[in-house]
């Protein structure tokens, strides 16, 4: 048996990963230079999580927390 690489992603958790909609995450996942899929299965495909979160931290501006409003008067 294979061992895998680490815990697998999918779709919808890359979408929860990155904080934006399905659309996006669609465009995102289309790049030239997002991680190639571990695996394509029937019911899609699935990334390894540590090259998703390494291109993330790449290409992706942090954002701020929920609730962060700098702008606001305190």
């Amino acid at each position: 048996m294979t061992k895998l690489p680490g815990p697998l992603v999918g779709p919808a958790e890359i979408q929860a990963m990155l904080g934006v909609g399905r659309s996006r995450t669609r465009q995102i996942i289309n790049q030239r230079n997002f991680p190639k899929p571990y695996q394509t299965l029937i019911g899609g495909s699935v990334w390894v999580r540590a090259e998703v979160e390494a291109w993330i931290k790449k290409h992706r501006q942090p954002r701020p927390p929920v609730g962060d409003d700098e702008d606001e008067p305190g």
